[in-house]
């Protein structure tokens, strides 16, 4: 069996996600990890053209767009909107996404949230 993902790792969202008090800790940044599970033949090439393989450069301008949106109160809504964003390229057959935010307490730790979408889900997300 051959299987075949694009990875994204630590992209750094330019975002605002959260309501916070006086005192509280207030993240300095949001990362983001996202692994497409696409179609083997868009990677094992025969001929080295960009018309062979997924083009994921739209896909990271989008997430950029979403990030910088407006205030979100969650990181589960702008996941659910990542999510979304990636449902519209039939290529990408299933997915998983984290979204961490940092610090957490005292100037250190990550707190965040992963999803897995399979390919039925995803497929419905398309319906």
């Amino acid at each position: 069996m051959t299987t075949a993902c694009i990875e994204l790792k630590d992209l750094k969202l330019q975002t605002q996600i959260g309501t916070y008090g006086p005192g509280a800790i207030i993240p300095k940044q949001h990362l983001l990890d996202l692994t497409l599970w696409i179609d083997p033949k868009l990677v094992l090439i025969a001929e080295d053209a960009m018309k062979n393989v997924f083009d994921y450069d739209p896909l990271v301008v989008e997430i950029d767009r979403l990030a910088g949106d407006g205030h979100y109160e969650t990181q589960e809504r702008l996941m659910t909107r990542i999510a979304q964003a990636c449902s519209k390229y039939p290529e990408i057959e299933s997915l998983e996404i984290g979204l961490r935010k940092l610090p957490v307490s005292a100037g250190s730790g990550s707190l965040g949230v992963r999803l897995s979408i399979d390919n039925v889900a995803l497929n419905n997300m398309r319906e």
